[in-house]
């Protein structure tokens, strides 16, 4: 009598998963068909993704723009109104510097909500810029929410906005902020005095009155707002870096306006900032985002938070461009930021910014850096460019193409286990204990970015494993994209 097969175990992201008797696999992998590779793929609950883009619900939506004077809470009743902590809030006056989009709804009712830095009268410098956006804003929107601070009453700057919402002939709601209690109700009704009707009296931090506020605003919104067509398909591109490396400058430069503020301060953007534009006769959304100037754990204030919203926006995007000075010496905070992009898989191009600046001395030292820092992201599309003066800006997008191709690879199983047969015959993995693991065959479980799953007969050691990862790069490309490399290692059960 035979004695029955015993099942196989596999290590399954930590779990085992024990298959059925009558579930073998072969030594071979030509003996699976593209059947068969599928059902052993859903045994092991290894599925194969497709990319799937978002569709946008929000087009034609109607606008509305969040203004007033720095610190009345403008950024808290944002957060408010759309559910989540997405916009930077902070004590301090001018954390807010661009306007910042967000699409959110109420009662099933789809709008757009733009955050805008703090308006200031005469301002000067960075202050002027942002009052321009805030100007902007207001002249692009379909009806605008003017915050006052209650406590405070009608101030000088407050009557200098009211002068500027006439000029721009758009509906207005006048919101009175932090009402906390009913004597703070008295001192809104004061507001009547703006001559912008009546005032509604809210508290953005605890929530009062707010659901009135919504119902307010969507009885004043048109069917069909300013809010751009945004088509299903445009991919995502982060822009990331220090502080001070030209992020938004580049924005700037790409869009032909100054869509972002832009100053010699480091550390001038907080809030990421989404932008549609054409580039190359295509469509693409750039993310211009906050400067990480340290890790999260040692940032405070609106830096900790503003590193959180870069990271989101990272995992958001589709692909991460990482601006470097290129006139300075390369840092450990550039290091870690292409770390942090490698490690959510997106693609990654690597930009050196502020070529103008460089000369030959510089060029010779950072040719040295590039070969010392990165060289574990050799497979990375590197550009040399200028954002202040637009030199070779155009090769942005022939560099962003070729890490979208590679992280979007898809290898077809026949080819992809011919070719492991070859690289275990010519360099089989060395013996270990007395024991010497084999690839039994591969397959490539998903992409964006490219996952691989090798069913072995042991641990694959960590060397042989970065080995397989540079023959796969060499055959079959993945220009810009990690690769992700798991295992599921094949063990008769313990009698």
């Amino acid at each position: 009598m035979t004695d029955k097969p015993e099942p196989h175990i596999y290590d399954v992201g930590g779990e085992a998963v024990e298959l059925p008797d009558n579930i073998e696999l072969p030594d071979n992998w030509r003996d699976l068909s593209d059947a068969d590779y599928e059902a052993l793929l859903a045994q092991l609950g290894i599925a194969s993704d497709a990319m799937l883009e978002e569709i946008s619900e929000h087009e034609n939506a109607p606008i509305v723009a969040v203004v007033g004077r720095p610190n009345v809470g403008k950024s808290t009743l944002v957060n408010r109104i759309i559910g989540r902590r997405e916009a930077v809030v902070e004590d301090t006056p001018g954390v807010t510097r661009d306007r910042v989009r967000y699409e959110t709804e109420w009662n099933g009712r789809p709008f757009i909500v733009v955050d805008t830095g703090g308006w200031e009268h005469d301002a000067i410098g960075m202050s002027a810029q942002v009052s321009a956006q805030a100007e902007a804003a207001m002249n692009n929107s379909d009806l605008v929410m003017f915050v006052v601070d209650a406590t405070v009453g009608a101030t000088d700057a407050d009557e200098a906005i009211v002068r500027v919402l006439r000029k721009a002939k758009v509906p207005v709601v006048l919101v009175a902020n932090k009402v906390d209690d009913e004597r703070a109700e008295l001192e809104a009704s004061r507001l009547w005095s703006l001559g912008l009707g009546e005032p509604f009296a809210v508290s953005a931090l605890h929530g009062r009155g707010s659901g009135d506020l919504l119902d307010t605003v969507l009885d004043n919104l048109p069917d069909e707002g300013m809010g751009e067509v945004r088509p299903r398909g445009p991919h995502r591109v982060a822009l990331l870096g220090k502080p001070n490396v030209g992020k938004s400058s580049l924005l700037n430069a790409l869009t032909g306006e100054k869509r972002a503020v832009v100053d010699s301060v480091a550390g001038t953007m907080v809030d990421p900032v989404d932008e549609l534009v054409v580039m190359g006769d295509e469509e693409w959304i750039l993310v211009d985002t906050a400067g990480i100037r340290r890790r999260a754990k040692t940032a405070s204030g609106h830096e900790y938070f503003a590193t959180l919203r870069t990271k989101s926006a990272l995992d958001k995007a589709d692909v991460a461009v990482v601006l470097v000075d290129a006139s300075a010496p390369m840092t450990e905070q550039d290091l870690r930021i292409i770390s942090m992009v490698v490690e959510s898989g997106r693609a990654l191009v690597i930009a050196f910014n502020k070529w103008d600046l460089v000369d030959e001395e510089r060029r010779y030292y950072l040719d040295r850096e590039i070969e010392r820092d990165l060289v574990q992201v050799g497979w990375a599309p590197r550009i040399n460019f200028s954002a202040m003066t637009g030199w070779h800006k155009d090769r942005l997008v022939p560099a962003l193409h070729s890490a979208l191709e590679g992280w979007q690879t898809r290898v077809p199983t026949g080819r992809m286990n011919a070719f492991l047969t070859e690289i275990v015959a010519a360099h089989p993995h060395p013996v270990r204990g007395g024991k010497q693991p084999r690839i039994l065959f591969g397959t490539q479980a998903s992409v964006s970015p490219p996952v691989f799953v090798l069913f072995t007969t042991g641990f694959l050691d960590p060397g042989y494993r970065r080995f397989v990862e540079r023959r796969f790069r060499e055959e079959f490309g993945f220009v810009g994209s990690p690769i992700l490399i798991n295992q599921r290692i094949r063990e008769k059960r313990k009698r």
